[in-house]
């Protein structure tokens, strides 16, 4: 059967990076019976037999919240052979408080003090001997981040794995415990080791441990009692009695070097978390990440793939680059004398076509003729005159093109590639399209985008490793309060950065039920992963590669998030104080590169498998409905994709973006097969704008796009797809997070509205105040949109009045 041990410890406490060095790549994710909290569990490296299960982050075995309720349930129903319990060092008394429960369960409990490297480095001692002697259970030291230790941590959870059942050493006072053993007494049907547990969770009045039993004694009075006793309600009585009993063994086994002093994380923490700098510094590091995320780094890698990978080719490691574009501009220098020059010979009376149908006579009759030739650099300045005369002409008539793979070496293209294949098999013409037009533009225009999500993941995964995002939770917490919402709220969140299917499932944290809704609504207006090609590809094409539109992009969604949670607090559906936000701030500390470059493939691997299943389907039928439809013979392949059904149901519904400064069939395509996957947005574009004529280089890459889109009509386009409705998959755990029809439909209608709304105004004022566009009905709408949400923040709420029974019964 093998051995199952339990991995089990606070949230922010390294249990993930315990895990991952634990089990390598021997990792199966799931989700528990019954519910969409995530499962993990792994092999053990280097013995098969052991099965690692990774238990949701837990502060404890109550049930407030699901994950501690799916973790008891667990460690109740299922009984590991032991529990692996990490604890971070630099807080023990807060960690300590669940493994006093752990080891109530009766099951061999192996604790693992972790970031030792940090108790170290603050020259704080742990006597490890001495608490081992007071916990009742192994005690070992570990650095999960450097790996230091965590095999030692395997092997004496193995060990004490195979022994059967464990007993605390610890004990309450003497009137708690005399509680303890007259419900104990009662308890004929639990088993011995789990009789502390049971007669704990009890005198906890802990309703769903009695909704388990088959049959569960009456010990009210024998609770009551006590109560009366020590004048305090049961909850309140167990809680003290292990923090009383934790700050004892504290005492005797933890010394800190600067008592009452503070460390380098509180120092750090007294900038970036202080009242008046913690949101522009939030902001700056927002900012950076975007800007070298969009702008910079991910800019150049982007343009590679795009241009290179997925465009005509790329020279390998650069090899030939420089030689190539010398040689080619020289050539394009011999171009502009050529057209210089014909277009001087006509100014002249000379028939420039002579140039063509009788090369000798042109030259005979321009012999005289001169001009100036002006180069200019990328931005238009003059920097040469050359005069250009018929002798220049006549030479610049021999200059060749360079070609590609003379120079260095040269790698063609995926699309290239694919392109020879295909006509050496000779592939029916159909079928040609298909594959190049459809699946290479498509698939292609997406993964192009590819290395700037890295590089975000990269971003992102190590704010979060080195304790930074733990904080950000905390800094919105005190601002979303004021909005109505919890600092819970904003954690899925985060996580929605990189998926909006597991933020919104990370919502199910929230106790608040109001809460909960309000916050799977609002989650997606973060930039997830699958958002970041759209505004790459906004700011590329149409800013310029402008460093303010991604990270503007980010805080249209806070904006959202916060706007959205005032107007809806102050309704009746979502009314009520926000639930408490308790959350443990972890030490800073470098987290180690392994850690960073796993977080980051996990990000973009489901990306890049998305690319591969739902996109890949999506841009043949893309592919299929352009380039299809009713001719004069009947339906078939059209010449012109305007003609397919894709511009017809395009067409069809291209008005109702009109408003929005978009109301072209292409843009209209695009916002409504991005409901299928946000990523469509891009595919979309990449077949209908032609993949092959905009694949150029940096700023004229899409450049196609320019001639659809005004400054405010994109940015327009860039806000809808940020806050309408998300994709399928996110719908789908919207679905069941809400577990009600009409309470998706809500969701769904008012972001999509919500979204529609904000574009509207985006687009009819940016027009306005850009010059792009006149004052017209249309600033008047908008002007009046944003009258009415100034209206809907600061109007005052009235407070739900109960309705007595009299009202009810004449009602």
């Amino acid at each position: 059967m093998g051995m199952k041990i339990a991995l089990a410890g606070n949230p922010n406490c390294g249990k993930t990076t315990l895990f991952n060095a634990l089990t390598g790549s021997n990792q199966f994710v799931g989700n528990w019976p019954g519910v969409t909290v995530e499962k993990k569990e792994g092999k053990l490296k280097g013995n098969k037999e052991v099965t690692i299960m990774d238990l949701p982050g837990i502060y404890s075995l109550s049930p407030y919240t699901l994950e501690e309720v799916v973790a008891r349930n667990y460690l109740i129903g299922e009984r590991p052979d032991g529990i692996l319990n990490i604890i971070d060092g630099t807080n023990l008394e807060r960690n300590l408080y669940l493994t006093t429960q752990l080891t109530e369960l009766g099951i061999p409990v192996v604790v693992a003090i972790n970031m030792m490297d940090v108790v170290e480095k603050n020259g704080d001692k742990i006597d490890v001997e001495r608490l081992s002697k007071e916990l009742g259970c192994k005690v070992v030291q570990i650095s999960a981040l450097k790996g230091t230790g965590v095999k030692e941590a395997a092997e004496a959870a193995v060990e004490a794995a195979a022994r059967e059942s464990s007993a605390p050493q610890h004990t309450f006072a003497p009137e708690v415990e005399g509680a303890l053993n007259d419900i104990a007494a009662k308890l004929e049907d639990v088993s011995p080791s789990l009789k502390r547990f049971y007669a704990i969770k009890l005198f906890e009045r802990d309703e769903k441990i009695v909704e388990q039993m088959e049959k569960a004694p009456d010990v009210e009075n024998i609770i009551k009692k006590t109560e009366d006793l020590l004048d305090d309600d049961s909850e309140s009585i167990i809680t003290n009695e292990r923090y009383m009993y934790i700050g004892e063994m504290i005492q005797h086994c933890y010394t800190k070097k600067n008592k009452g002093g503070m460390s380098t994380s509180d120092k750090i923490d007294q900038v970036v978390t202080n009242r008046f700098l913690a949101l522009p510094i939030f902001a700056v590091v927002m900012f950076i990440v975007y800007y070298v995320s969009v702008s910079t780094v991910g800019t150049m890698a982007t343009d590679w793939a795009n241009d290179g990978l997925f465009g005509d080719g790329f020279y390998l490691f650069g090899n030939g680059r420089a030689e190539y574009e010398a040689a080619n501009e020289a050539y394009t220098l011999e171009t502009q004398k050529i057209d210089a020059f014909l277009a001087a010979a006509t100014e002249a009376g000379v028939d420039a076509e002579l140039a063509e149908t009788d090369p000798v006579e042109f030259l005979a009759e321009t012999a005289g003729v001169q001009t100036v030739l002006e180069v200019t650099d990328e931005e238009g300045n003059v920097t040469e005159t050359l005069p250009v005369t018929a002798a220049d002409y006549e030479a610049a008539l021999t200059a060749e093109e360079p070609a590609t793979e003379d120079f260095g070496t040269w790698v063609p293209g995926v699309p290239v590639l694919v392109g020879n294949a295909l006509e050496k098999l000779n592939v029916a013409g159909w079928m040609n399209s298909l594959i190049l037009d459809g699946i290479v533009a498509g698939v292609g225009a997406v993964l192009g985008f590819v290395p700037q999500m890295l590089v975000l993941f990269i971003f992102l995964a190590f704010l979060e490793g080195c304790g930074y995002m733990a904080r950000i939770a905390f800094i919105m917490d005190r601002i979303f309060r004021k909005f109505g919402l919890s600092g819970k709220s904003f954690i899925p969140m985060l996580i929605g950065t990189g998926c909006g299917v597991p933020g919104v499932m990370a919502s199910r944290t929230i106790e608040s039920d109001r809460d909960r809704k309000m916050t799977i609504m609002t989650t997606t207006f973060i930039p997830c992963g699958a958002k970041l090609p759209i505004i790459a590809l906004i700011a590329g094409a149409l800013f310029g590669g402008a460093a303010w539109v991604a990270p503007s992009a980010y805080f249209v969604g806070i904006a959202a998030i916060i706007v959205s949670g005032i107007i809806l607090k102050k309704t009746t559906m979502f009314a009520g104080d926000p639930a408490p936000f308790v959350m443990e701030l972890p030490a800073y500390h470098l987290p180690t590169v392994g850690s960073v470059l796993r977080s980051m493939w996990e990000r973009g691997s489901s990306f890049i498998k998305k690319a591969g299943t739902i996109i890949l389907l999506s841009t043949i039928v893309i592919w299929f409905l352009s380039n299809f439809g009713f001719t004069e013979n009947g339906f078939g392949m059209v010449d012109d994709l305007s003609n397919g059904l894709l511009a017809n149901v395009g067409s069809a519904v291209a008005w109702i973006f009109s408003p929005l400064g978009w109301g072209n069939w292409q843009s209209a395509v695009a916002a409504v097969t991005g409901l299928v996957a946000k990523e469509n947005v891009v595919a979309t574009f990449g077949q209908l704008f032609g993949f092959a004529e905009v694949a150029e280089n940096g700023a004229e890459y899409w450049g196609t796009l320019a001639t659809f889109f005004t400054p405010a009509a994109a940015y327009s386009f860039l806000v809808f797809n940020l806050l309408c409705a998300p994709c399928f998959a996110a719908i789908g755990a919207i679905k069941r997070e809400m577990n009600n029809a009409k309470w998706t439909w809500f969701a769904i209608g008012y972001q999509t509205i919500f979204a529609y709304l904000v574009a509207f105004c985006v687009y009819q004022i940016g027009s306005v105040l850009s010059g792009t566009g006149s004052f017209g009905i249309g600033t008047v709408l908008a002007a009046a949109v944003v009258v009415g949400f100034i209206y809907l923040l600061f109007r005052p709420y009235k407070e739900r009045r109960k309705v007595t029974k009299k009202e009810e019964v004449t009602a």
